[in-house]
C-alpha cells in the first residue's frame, strides 16, 4: 500500500500552479458522448478520476488520447451504447453524468449507481426527476439505474434542492430533446458555465448558466470543438489555507479569484493579508490568526469541499471556531484524525468546534474522503515529527501532482509503499472500504417492482445499442 510521509515544520514559499478543475473535468468528458465528431479538451488534470472516465469512455468504444499537458482528444463517432453495469463507474461519483449523456445520445442507458467520498446520504432523486419529465422511464434493478426513452422532450424541472450533479445531468440529457427545457432553482457553481459554454461550443443553445434559472433549446445534433477547463478553485482554496498554514509567502497562479470570494473574505476575517491579483492570488506569512465562525452554503458561498481544509487552519487561530456544513453535515470524518494529531476538535451535530491554537503533531492517520485527505496533508505540512497518511487513493482522486508541487515550495513530503502489517487498525479505514456506500450514500429509490431489463430489448442488452422500448 501507498501511503504519503510528511515530516512537519518546514516553511514554504514560492510559485504554485493550480490544475484544470475537477469539477468541470468530470462532467466535460461524458458530455463529449454528444458530439458527432472528435472533440479537444485542455488544461485537465491528471487524476484518477479523468483516467478512469477515460476507460469509460473506451468500454464504449470511443478513442481516446491523453497528452502529458492535459490534452484529450476523444473521438466519439463510433460509440456504442453498452450497459455499465460496474467496475469503472462505482469507482467515482461523476459517473452518474454517463445517464444523462447517454440518454441524450442513445435515448437509453443501463449505469451502475456511482461510487466516491462516503459523505452521508447524497441522494440522486433530482436527477431522476428531470429524466422523468423529459419523457424517460427509469427503474432500478439489483442497484443498476435503467434509463430508456422513445424520445426526449423538452420539460419545465423545479429542483427542491440546490444540485450541482442534477443541474449538469439535466443539460445534458436537455441539449438534443425535443423543444425547450427550463431548470429552476439551478446550482449557479462556475462549473457548471464551464460545462454549458463546452456544450455551446459544439452547438447546444443554452442560456442562463450561472443563474437560478437555466433554458436549454434542444438541437438535431451537436459537433466537435475544442475547449479549455476552467481553473480548480477547490485546488485554489486548499492552496491557499495551506499557505495561511506553513507559508513565508506564497503565489497562487492560474486562478479565478471571484471563485474563492467566500474563502478570501474568511481569510482576511482570520487576519491574513490575501492579496487578489487577476490570475494569481498571493498569501504572506499569516501571524496571529483569528478564530471566526464559518457555513458552508451552495455557491458564491463558503464551499463544502473546502470545510475540512479549513478546519486545520482554524487549529491554529487563537480562541474557539466554529465550523458549521450545512450542505453535508456527515462530512466529518477527519476530525477523529486531526484529534490523534493534537487538534482541540470536537462535533456537536452539523458543526465542529475548534479551539486554538493547537500545537499538532505526527501520527499516522487514515484520510476518510478526497477533502479530508487534503486536510491531512495540511496538518502533516504544520505537524512535528513525521506524519504517515494512508489511503491517499482519495486525494489522488482529486489533487493533480500534488507532491511534486509542494516538494516545489520546499516541503518535505513523500509517497512510499509500505507492508501491508504497518497499515493502521482496520477500524480506522474510510467507510467506503467498508461498502458503505453500496448501501447508504446515495439513498435512492424507486417505485417496488420495477425492475430494468423489462424495457430494454435484447439487442440494448448485448451492447448494440438499437434496443426498443419492450
Amino acid at each position: 500500500m501507498d501511503v504519503y510521509k510528511i515530516k512537519g515544520g518546514n516553511r514554504l514559499s514560492g510559485t504554485i500552479k493550480v490544475s484544470g478543475a475537477k469539477n468541470s473535468a468530470v462532467a466535460l468528458i461524458p458530455a463529449s458522448i454528444l458530439a458527432n465528431s472528435p472533440v479537444e479538451i485542455h488544461g485537465l488534470p491528471e487524476i484518477s478520476d479523468v483516467w478512469t472516465l477515460k476507460s469509460i469512455l473506451e468500454q464504449l468504444h470511443g478513442e481516446i488520447t491523453f497528452e502529458k499537458d492535459g490534452k484529450m482528444t476523444i473521438n466519439p463517432t463510433n460509440m456504442v451504447n453498452i450497459p455499465l453495469l460496474n467496475g469503472n463507474v462505482t469507482k467515482l461519483r461523476a459517473s452518474y453524468y454517463m445517464m444523462g449523456a447517454m440518454l441524450g445520445r442513445f435515448k437509453r442507458a443501463a449505469i451502475g449507481l456511482p461510487g466516491g467520498c462516503f459523505l452521508g446520504p447524497r441522494p440522486i432523486d433530482q436527477h431522476i426527476k428531470g429524466f422523468e419529465a423529459m419523457g424517460a422511464k427509469v427503474t432500478n434493478h439489483h442497484g443498476t439505474i435503467y434509463l430508456c426513452a422513445d424520445e426526449l422532450r423538452g420539460a419545465e424541472i423545479y429542483l427542491d434542492v440546490v444540485s450541482v450533479g442534477a443541474t449538469v445531468n439535466i443539460m445534458l440529457a436537455a441539449v438534443l430533446a425535443k423543444g425547450q427545457t427550463v431548470i429552476q432553482n439551478a446550482a449557479k457553481e462556475p462549473e457548471i458555465v464551464d460545462v454549458a459554454a463546452f456544450l455551446t461550443k459544439m452547438g447546444a443553445k443554452i442560456d442562463g448558466a450561472g443563474t437560478s434559472i437555466v433554458y436549454i433549446d434542444g438541437v438535431d445534433e451537436l459537433h466537435g470543438t475544442k475547449h479549455s477547463v476552467i481553473p480548480d478553485r477547490i485546488e485554489a482554496g486548499t492552496f491557499m489555507i495551506m499557505a495561511a498554514a506553513v507559508g513565508d509567502g506564497i503565489t497562487i497562479e492560474n486562478v479565478v479569484p471571484l471563485h474563492v470570494e467566500a474563502l478570501t473574505e474568511k481569510m482576511r476575517e482570520m487576519g491574513v493579508d490575501v492579496r487578489q491579483g487577476k490570475e494569481s492570488i498571493f498569501v504572506p506569512k499569516a501571524e496571529n490568526l483569528k478564530a471566526v465562525d464559518v457555513e458552508t452554503l451552495v455557491y458564491p458561498g463558503f464551499a463544502t469541499d473546502l470545510q475540512q481544509p479549513f478546519t486545520v487552519l482554524l487549529t491554529q487561530a487563537e480562541g474557539c471556531s466554529v465550523i458549521t456544513d450545512t450542505i453535508y453535515s456527515e462530512r466529518f470524518n477527519h476530525v477523529d484524525e486531526l484529534r490523534r494529531m493534537n487538534a482541540c476538535v470536537r462535533v456537536e451535530g452539523e458543526a465542529a468546534i475548534v479551539t486554538g491554537p493547537s500545537p499538532l503533531t505526527s501520527a499516522s492517520v487514515v484520510a476518510s474522503d478526497l477533502r479530508g485527505g487534503a486536510a491531512l496533508v495540511i496538518a502533516g505540512l504544520l505537524a512535528e515529527g513525521e506524519t504517515e497518511i494512508h489511503d491517499i487513493y482519495h486525494i489522488e482522486r482529486g489533487y493533480s501532482s500534488i507532491i511534486e508541487k509542494l516538494q516545489g515550495l520546499g516541503a518535505d513530503i513523500r509517497r512510499e509503499t509500505i507492508r501491508p502489517e504497518t497499515q493502521p487498525d482496520p477500524v480506522r479505514k474510510s467507510p467506503i472500504q467498508h461498502g458503505h456506500e453500496k448501501n447508504t450514500a446515495y439513498d435512492f429509490m424507486l417505485v417496488p417492482g420495477q425492475v430494468g431489463p423489462s424495457c430494454l430489448s435484447n439487442n440494448y442488452m448485448d451492447g448494440s445499442g438499437s434496443g426498443h422500448r419492450a
